[in-house]
């Protein structure tokens, strides 16, 4: 089922290797934990503003996220995420607001979790995603066109996929046969799914109900985010996504496809007619397409260094009652997001001609032709769009702000801004006429709520005011905008956050923060992490180095095989701008940052002793370590041009643990025992080589977290980690006591 439009597909949002998403703070819309050990924890009362962040004010923000227009355009849905401070956990509901204003109200049941809205076409149902009792699967409707009261669920309703106009089906992918599953009487049955031995394994235990270990022979055996699973040779699982179609108030589904590759991202035609998806260029089986990229990651970098730009996937056209697929173009590079337009005679992709080179939105007839390129060479890239009648609107991130922009769709001009501003823009929907627009927006100093405006950006109002009780309290700190040059006259943004009760006159610490990614990028958006340190009375910096996202390909890609080079001279630079203020006290300097900015705060330590302290977060100190330790290890095949046996030097160069012998700059380590992503084993390191150095270290192990800690770790523990940063800086550059600075 779409969202708000009956022709936009569902989503997911895939993670930065090493930075997940910033925006959506501090409430994720997937983590919920319990508290572990002892009472619950009491809420005590904060005082009444107007005052500095409290660490307590954390629990008070709210997060909207996913908003859903009604396809008459009347309500608009979203999640609503608040912290439960007393029960170390998240909550999501469902909210709706008419677009005409008045009060939000909840929708669904505050007893359980709900998120994740969505209309059917004709607006009878409101679907939600619910992983409440008493029903099968996860998704749950309300009905509209009668009187209704708890949520129920709709059996003859297809729960994904997209529809025509006329909203009578659904077209979705998914594995033809169901994964096998365990039989009667099987050794493992009561074990842990990696002890059962892979089915080419060579070894096997002595007796199965006493073996309860992992049993590893793929290279794929766990991920930062659900921790260790089994390969596809131990769970049988290597199956192709087949094409099916489900008619509404019919339980059954009737499969449109049988072949041996998978079709994905399919979306249907507006007349209900045909399937555009995407496939191998070949259509060759799924097993033959991974046989070929494992034989192509074998091979030595130097054998693949000059390599032509492949074409691994080209979009393809069935009908809804399947037959032969025909390919509607050979175009050179990887497609996604297709969309139909309104008449149905046309597909939208977003394309990207290479792993390095920028996406562009084409435009392609479905009879075939060449794909037209519809934003030339401007500098941005679309990070999703819609096509309504009056033409391609898309979003895009411009720099550290975020905008919606329609294209040109005679590809000569350049796109129109039609919502921008100093703020960042995620999650935006459109009714089914395509006239109004909803979207959810946060500013450096207004964390999210959610916005209507016409579909071409005129008549913006604010829906929702869920942070205004904690704005009202607090005085979050807004951070002055600058652009410089750094080396090769390459032009960087930067800004740099004033601290809380800032008089002049008077001299402040500062500290730099270093994003993620290196990929991620800082942005026009409240951060919980940057107003912790104002709040202490500090200066906060943050830039978009080069390797950033949002400022085109070519700005994203130059720092590849030269991490901690030319970056870290523009992350010094900006410290040099600053640090030349009269209010900025040049003596008392700190740094922090996590993941990529984890081994760049240790990279800073081993260059610069200029920093009276330094945080460092789920820190990388040893390249090569990290490779054979990670879920991630394309990341440093592609970034290093080759696995560590392929260019040892440059993995040697590039590591920290190196050069720790230079550092003399007192140091916190946070680490995550659970994160896949950045193992302890770089933080260990770094400690000992520190404490045997006789240098001020301390580690901070956090049990049941793993990479996302700061971003969706139980609260409890994302607090106490920002409370840290508060009294370690507070220590070492404000003379503070030890212990006294976290409130």
């Amino acid at each position: 089922m779409p969202t708000g439009r009956q022709l936009r597909p569902w989503r997911s949002a895939v993670a930065l290797a090493l930075a997940p998403q910033l925006l959506l703070l501090p409430a994720a819309l997937t983590a919920q934990t319990t508290p572990r050990g002892g009472a619950a924890a009491t809420t005590t009362p904060l005082p009444k503003g107007p005052r500095a962040m409290m660490l307590g004010d954390w629990y008070r923000v709210v997060n909207v996220g996913a908003p859903a227009v009604s396809p008459d355009g009347k309500r608009i849905a979203m999640t609503v995420t608040k912290a439960v401070e007393s029960e170390n956990r998240r909550h999501s509901e469902v909210w709706v607001v008419n677009t005409a204003g008045g009060e939000p109200q909840r929708w669904t049941s505050p007893g359980t979790e709900s998120s994740n809205p969505r209309w059917s076409p004709d607006g009878t149902y409101l679907f939600f995603t619910s992983s409440r009792s008493g029903g099968t699967g996860n998704t749950w409707a309300i009905r509209l066109d009668q009187p209704s009261g708890e949520a129920i669920q709709v059996p003859g309703y297809p729960t994904s996929g997209t529809m025509p106009a006329n909203g009578a089906f659904a077209v979705f992918a998914e594995a033809a046969t169901p994964a096998p599953q365990v039989p009667a009487g099987d050794p493992f049955a009561q074990q842990q799914p990696m002890a059962r031995p892979p089915f080419d394994a060579i070894t096997r235990p002595a007796v199965p109900t006493r073996f309860d270990g992992r049993h590893v022979v793929d290279m794929a055996y766990k991920n930062n985010a659900t921790g260790f699973v089994p390969g596809r040779r131990v769970a049988r699982t290597w199956r192709p996504q087949q094409l099916f179609k489900q008619t509404v108030g019919d339980t059954a589904k009737k499969q449109i496809t049988n072949v041996a590759y998978s079709h994905r991202g399919p979306v249907v035609s507006p007349d209900g007619k045909w399937v555009a998806f995407v496939a191998d260029a070949r259509l060759r089986p799924d097993s033959v397409v991974e046989l070929e990229r494992d034989s192509l990651a074998r091979l030595p970098y130097d054998k693949l260094r000059d390599e032509a730009e492949r074409n691994d996937a080209d979009i393809y056209l069935l009908s809804v009652d399947g037959g032969a697929p025909r390919k509607v173009a050979d175009w050179m590079g990887a497609e996604s997001d297709l969309t139909w337009s309104p008449d149905g005679k046309q597909l939208a992709f977003i394309g990207r001609p290479g792993r390095t080179k920028g996406a562009r939105i084409f435009v392609v007839d479905v009879n075939g032709g060449s794909p037209r390129n519809l934003l030339g060479d401007w500098q941005f890239e679309p990070s999703g769009m819609d096509w309504l009648r009056t033409g391609i609107q898309f979003t895009a991130d411009i720099g550290g702000r975020s905008a919606v922009l329609r294209a040109d769709l005679t590809g000569k001009g350049a796109p129109k801004e039609l919502v921008g501003g100093r703020r960042q823009i995620r999650g935006t929907s459109y009714d089914a006429a395509g006239k109004v627009l909803a979207f959810v927006a946060t500013s450096m100093t207004k964390p999210t709520e959610l916005y209507v405006a016409n579909a071409d950006g005129t008549g913006e109002r604010k829906l929702t005011g869920f942070n205004d009780a904690v704005n009202a309290d607090v005085v979050w700190s807004d951070a002055e905008r600058f652009t410089y040059k750094s080396v090769g006259n390459v032009e960087i943004e930067g800004w740099l956050m004033k601290p809380y009760g800032y008089e002049a006159g008077k001299k402040y610490p500062m500290v730099i923060y270093i994003h993620g990614g290196p990929h991620s990028a800082y942005g026009e958006g409240w951060f919980d992490e940057f107003q912790n340190l104002a709040a202490q009375g500090m200066f906060v910096l943050f830039t978009n180095p080069r390797g950033s996202s949002g400022y085109g390909a070519d700005f994203t890609y130059s720092t590849r095989g030269r991490w901690g080079m030319e970056d870290y001279e523009d992350l010094m630079k900006a410290v040099d701008i600053v640090a030349a203020r009269p209010d900025v006290d040049a003596t008392k300097l700190g740094a922090t940052g996590g993941s990529y900015g984890g081994f760049m705060t240790t990279w800073m330590a081993t260059k610069t002793n200029r920093f009276a302290a330094i945080q460092t977060d789920r820190t990388i100190t040893d390249w090569t370590y990290w490779y054979g330790s990670s879920d991630a290890q394309g990341l440093t095949e592609f970034e290093f041009y080759g696995k560590p046996w392929d260019n040892q030097a440059l993995y040697d160069t590039l590591s920290p643990i190196r050069y720790v012998q230079k550092v003399k700059t007192p140091m916190l380590i946070v680490q995550s025992e659970e994160d896949h992503r950045t193992p302890m084993g770089s933080a260990e390191m770094w400690f000992m080589s520190l404490k045997k150095q006789g240098v001020p270290v301390e580690l901070v192990r956090y049990p049941r977290s793993n990479h996302d800690l700061s971003r969706t770790g139980e609260p409890w523990l994302l607090v106490d980690r920002l409370g840290r940063l508060r009294q370690w800086f507070g220590y070492w550059l404000q003379g503070q006591k030890p212990g006294t600075s976290a409130n």
